[in-house]
């Protein structure tokens, strides 16, 4: 059994997949996520030498670094710190289903991922890294935590902040909801959303949110019907409508239309979770025709694995 001190390496190569993750769900801002059912795919072994070997396919493979800056390689080496021992080097093979810059928390998949990959390359790895403590490791290289929490436990989660720490649990999601997403070709980065975000916000556009949130989590696990209003939001979508314009006028009118759409993490995809059938779905599709790609999407109901 390994210890803090003195970890045993599998010699073998092990798999793991991440599944999308898509935050805020409207009025829940980086409080509640939902796992989507689009996974990136993670192979890594422990080498002898001090190497990274490195392959990277799928979304971003042009850009990701291929050195001990990969993502996935920072989160594994957080993890096998947190157990007590870095290995000297990784061959990892990274295959990207989900698409970067566009909301659906590709940066999150990474870090679980890498997290995921050290626990499962080290001998009694379940017990040095539970899935509590890779919710606050991962939290600490994301920044926040709602799209961690998601990755890690599936379904959908509310996640928060305590004394500095990212904590999370999960709720059910009601069967009858499924998504429906739009993704643009522009990508916008987490960051830029973020600056044009606001100090403060109006009394009542917070007491809106909160009303909203706390409602989200009742429509998410048995009320769908409540969808609508439950994902109303004040407090960030408007803020960022001038980094994508065209997915706020696609939420904007989707709403209109009675569609439970929002901007998907700090965008610019769209989300929408509904109970339609497959004709009204095709009709909700024509709105975005021409500038997004439409994607239907079960959700996730296992996290990490």
């Amino acid at each position: 059994m390994a210890t803090r001190n003195h970890l045993t390496f599998k010699a073998t190569m092990v798999q793991v997949s991440v599944p999308a993750t898509s935050a805020n769900l409207g009025s829940g801002f980086d409080t509640l996520g939902l796992a989507l059912e689009l996974r990136d795919r993670y192979a890594a072994q422990v080498l002898d030498d001090a190497t990274f070997d490195i392959d990277v396919t799928g979304e971003g493979s042009d850009e990701i670094k291929k050195d001990k800056n990969n993502l996935v390689i920072k989160a594994m080496m957080h993890g096998f710190e947190h157990m007590g021992q870095k290995p000297k080097g990784i061959a990892l093979r990274q295959l990207n289903l989900i698409s970067h810059g566009r909301g659906l928390g590709s940066s999150a998949a990474a870090i679980v991922g890498g997290l995921a990959l050290a626990r499962e390359l080290v001998l009694g790895g379940d017990q040095l890294l539970t899935d509590e403590e890779m919710i606050r490791l991962g939290t600490e290289l994301e920044g926040h935590p709602d799209n961690i929490a998601a990755a890690v436990l599936g379904g959908a989660t509310i996640a928060w902040m305590q004394d500095g720490a990212g904590r999370a649990v999960g709720i059910k999601v009601d069967p009858r909801i499924k998504a429906l997403l739009f993704i643009p070709e522009a990508q916008l980065a987490t960051s830029k959303a973020r600056k044009l975000l606001p100090e403060t916000i109006p009394h009542h556009d917070g007491v809106l949110n909160a009303s909203r949130a706390a409602l989200l989590v009742h429509a998410i696990q048995s009320r769908p019907d409540l969808l609508l209003e439950a994902t109303e939001d004040l407090i960030h979508q408007n803020y960022r409508a001038e980094a994508m314009p065209k997915s706020m006028a696609l939420v904007t009118k989707l709403r209109s239309a009675g569609v439970p759409a929002v901007i998907s993490g700090a965008g610019p995809s769209v989300m929408v979770l509904h109970t339609l059938d497959a004709l009204e779905v095709e009709e909700v599709i024509k709105a975005g025709a021409g500038s997004f790609l439409a994607q239907e999407m079960a959700i996730s109901t296992h996290g990490v694995q």
